[in-house]
């Protein structure tokens, strides 16, 4: 027997900006700017951490709501 399964529902943008927002002080769109000033930013690798695990925590609150 097989189970159905329902693909993840993807993020919302708002989320993913204030993640950004919270641990990448410099980032205030996450929309490409075509400018290397303000579409690179150089991170601390503690900060990519930390954004990568409230990522995470986020995708597991939503994933205990369905």
């Amino acid at each position: 027997m097989t189970t159905k399964t329902t693909p993840a529902k993807a993020p919302s943008d708002a989320l993913l900006l204030e993640i950004a927002a919270k641990h990448f002080h410099s980032i205030e769109t996450l929309e490409t700017q075509n400018s290397d000033r303000l579409d690179f930013h150089d991170v601390a690798v503690w900060a990519i951490r930390a954004a990568l695990e409230a990522a995470y925590a986020a995708g597991l609150t939503a994933a205990t709501k369905r």
